[in-house]
């Protein structure tokens, strides 16, 4: 009998320390993706038809947000970015126009950057409405200026409501449309 229970005690003991490993592993996995999602990539859902033809109403992206850990966000990239200052919870999205140091000025539609007109690289109509930046705006230190791809029907920074964006409001750079799938970087570029 003796012998008998000292052959399952092996057993049992090898049973709890598998079960210990795998809880430890479904633990760590958890962990991980967690640490993903919050810190790395994001998916969100493109609202409004202020990026159009770029991005659709509707359209899902994933957000890099290991963008601009280390680097600033560059002239053209498409970033997303919540409004500190604001009370609604989604996200906006746009294109960077102006770089922190820049003076901006909207003149006959067309956009200036330090008194030079802008190559644009996507097909973009003339503005109607200059708003904010019908006078040069000087953007200080982590401001940026943003606008729409569809410039006619967005509120970006040529309005008080949206502003200049400021790093600390940047979630992080649009990376990828899921359907149909692209590289946002990639879509309409003339360049």
């Amino acid at each position: 009998m003796d012998m008998y229970l000292n052959s399952k005690k092996p057993k049992y003991k090898k049973f709890f320390k598998s079960l210990f490993w795998w809880i430890v592993e479904i633990v760590l996995v958890i962990l991980a993706a967690w640490l993903i999602i919050e810190y790395a990539v994001e998916k969100t859902t493109m609202m409004g038809v202020s990026m159009n033809t770029t991005l659709n109403d509707g359209d899902k992206i994933i957000i890099n947000k290991l963008a601009y850990l280390r680097g600033e966000p560059e002239r053209n990239d498409v970033i997303v970015f919540s409004q500190s200052k604001s009370g609604h919870g989604y996200y906006n999205v746009k294109r960077v126009i102006g770089l922190p140091g820049e003076t901006v000025e909207i003149v006959n539609g067309e956009v200036y950057i330090n008194g030079v007109k802008l190559v644009e690289v996507i097909p973009v109509e003339t503005m109607r409405v200059a708003g904010l930046a019908d006078e040069a705006i000087l953007l200080g230190e982590n401001e940026f200026f943003v606008l729409g791809d569809n410039r006619n029907y967005s509120e970006d920074s040529r309005f008080a409501n949206i502003g200049i964006v400021v790093k600390s409001d940047i979630i992080g750079k649009a990376w990828m449309r899921l359907e149909p799938f692209s590289i946002i970087d990639k879509i309409n570029r003339e360049d």
